[in-house]
């Protein structure tokens, strides 16, 4: 009998990459106990532990390093297989219903005597000085009240009534609201300046395989942390994963100070840091982060803001 089975290396391979049994749990809609034990049944079977744990969090034995990549492949070829059979049933691609969603609204006529007040959420997925020049321009048509936040927060925050509109990042679980797709942002390599990688002008995930890499928690952006690691099973990519610090610019120093590597949204560039060096990467665009407009109901400033977005932040002109 084998020892190894597809919902044991599910279990394993979420473990390993959130480096945290709480969120792995989440990942896979279950509760932290079964988890726990799964795992050590399973570490049972192999004869071998595959985590350390205390209290600092969770970190993989070498036992465990040897098995990820060859996890996250076999788990990849299921993902292949999927797909395929998906794409066979499903013959020609249909035309997504919310693509025209949005045409047709007209502005209004006049303008008012008070600007109205728009409550609108950024996400924190990519760099902030992105939005500058998109918050300047809307600031004629409207007086605004910015949020900064992860995306999910900014979804639930639009749910419960306390913001006008978000611009969030894709993919992210929406519910209901109405999002309005915009440009992506194709993610680069971050890394110490003094790395040999650094000579090279443009880089591949295999690349970075030895090296550490510095990673979001799942529960900071759900949705697109398994959209990522999809595509790194799809590659067989299975670093070292290491914490990744919430603020960018300790991150950053992390890397300046040679502890890892990071893969960041392209308007991180932006943020020039001694000792960091930023290379294009071949699978950045299949990595990237969407973004979107999102709202619920009506706000008499949501058709500049849908006009002002499209322009700004990358996606199709206002027809």
């Amino acid at each position: 009998m084998r020892k190894l089975d597809t919902r044991s290396l599910q279990i394993f391979s979420a473990v390993a990459t959130c480096l945290s049994f709480r969120q792995a749990a989440d990942q896979l809609h279950m509760t932290q106990p079964p988890l726990s034990r799964a795992v050590r049944e399973l570490e049972q079977r192999l004869g071998a532990r595959l985590f350390e744990r205390d209290t600092q969090g969770v970190a993989l034995t070498p036992a465990g390093a040897a098995l990820l990549p060859l996890a996250q492949h076999i788990l990849g070829l299921l993902d292949a297989a999927e797909d395929a059979v998906r794409a066979a049933a499903s013959g020609n691609a249909q035309r997504h219903p919310a693509q025209a969603a949005t045409a047709g609204r007209a502005g209004q006529a006049g303008r008012p005597v008070a600007l109205p007040r728009l409550r609108l959420g950024l996400t924190t997925s990519v760099e902030s000085g992105l939005f500058r020049p998109f918050t300047d321009a809307l600031a004629a048509s409207a007086t605004l009240d910015l949020h900064f936040d992860s995306s999910p927060r900014l979804v639930a925050a639009l749910r419960n009534g306390r913001l006008d509109a978000a611009v969030i990042a894709l993919p992210t679980r929406s519910h209901e609201l109405d999002v309005l797709p915009l440009g992506p942002q194709p993610m680069l390599a971050a890394l110490p300046s003094a790395h040999p990688l650094a000579r090279r002008r443009r880089l591949a995930l295999h690349d970075l395989q030895d090296t550490p890499l510095f990673w979001f928690e799942r529960a900071r952006q759900p949705a697109f942390f398994d959209h990522c690691h999809k595509v790194f099973r799809r590659h067989r990519f299975a670093p070292v994963f290491l914490r990744e610090p919430h603020d960018h610019h300790v991150l950053l120093g992390d890397v300046a100070a040679g502890r890892g590597v990071a893969l960041l949204p392209a308007s991180f560039a932006a943020l020039r840091r001694k000792g960091v060096a930023y290379r294009a990467l071949d699978e950045g665009a299949e990595l990237a982060v969407g973004l979107g407009l999102a709202s619920a109901g009506t706000h008499p400033a949501l058709a500049a803001l849908r006009a002002q977005a499209r322009r700004m932040l990358g996606g199709e002109p206002a027809a």
